[in-house]
């Protein structure tokens, strides 16, 4: 109910900042003389934005599935699969939240957790990490991806992917729209529909405001990491581990998560002007965050 609740706050919040923003720069009063309805555009931006994101939280179990070929091994009588399995199952009753599926996949050392819903949670780990680091990390990668879960952030994430799309679908249209009526002035289409204008405007602030959206997006991912670190360290009841762990990870190649579920990975490969864009943090920085905490 909490997240259903944030939910539908965010969606009034961005309707009221948008229609506030138009009416204070006179935008609405000049648009719907010249044909467009705010109203509509606020309802389509809304719908287009947060649509999106709420069909890939709802299908992101399933697809993380699909894109890795990982198996689910709850019931697995495997030694090593049961100690995964116990291990998820501590840290979840520690965080307070319902078990997640636990499954393991062939990759090289990463881990991912996603789903919609913190109590029906999907943890998965690599056999690249089982194989390529100590019991202790490999614990401290899982309880970084239970941290994930029980911080709730899949859903967070989707409400900022949610909010940023609705501000690039609206805004971009808006001013298209705008820019079309000022070239189309003293023509024979001036009270016509939009015209070649609107679509290249659009278009291009679509991209623009898409590049500028995601990186807001990827700038609260990294915030994410740094807070998943710090819970895996609270769950482990010492920092040491989670830090090994990440300096381990520092140090190989972690391969690359399918993009549905990359934001979720434990690590990613950030660099140059390409770090705005990346959904983690240098591991040195994130050792280091680590190491300041109190």
């Amino acid at each position: 109910m909490k997240r259903i609740f944030l939910f539908l706050l965010t969606n009034f919040a961005v309707m009221i900042v948008l229609s506030i923003a138009a009416r204070v720069l006179g935008v609405d009063r000049f648009l719907t003389a010249n044909g467009l309805n705010m109203g509509a555009l606020l309802g389509f931006a809304l719908i287009m934005g947060f649509g999106g994101a709420i069909i890939s939280l709802l299908m992101s179990k399933p697809m993380a599935k699909w894109s890795t070929g990982a198996q689910i091994i709850n019931d697995s009588a495997d030694p090593t699969h049961r100690w995964i399995v116990q291990t998820v199952a501590r840290f979840a009753e520690r965080a307070g939240i319902g078990m997640p599926e636990v499954a393991i996949y062939e990759g090289e050392p990463n881990a991912f957790a996603t789903g919609a819903f913190k109590n029906e949670a999907l943890v998965a780990v690599s056999t690249g990490l089982l194989h390529g680091m100590t019991r202790e990390e490999v614990e401290a990668v899982i309880g970084h991806e239970v941290a994930h879960v029980a911080n709730g952030d899949m859903v967070t994430l989707t409400l900022i992917q949610g909010v940023t799309n609705t501000f690039v679908i609206f805004l971009s249209r808006v001013i298209g729209y705008a820019v079309d009526r000022m070239l189309s002035r003293g023509d024979d289409r001036e009270h016509s529909g939009p015209g070649i204008g609107y679509m290249v405007t659009s278009f291009v602030l679509e991209m623009v405001l898409g590049v500028l959206a995601s990186m807001i997006v990827a700038w609260f991912s990294r915030q994410r990491e740094f807070r998943a670190d710090a819970g895996a360290a609270q769950l482990m009841g010492d920092r040491a581990p989670m830090m090994r762990a990440l300096a381990r990870l520092g140090g190989i190649d972690s391969g690359d998560l399918p993009q549905s579920v990359q934001a979720m990975g434990i690590t990613g490969r950030p660099g140059g002007l390409m770090a705005l864009l990346s959904s983690h943090p240098p591991i040195e920085q994130r050792i280091q965050a680590l190491r300041d905490a109190r």
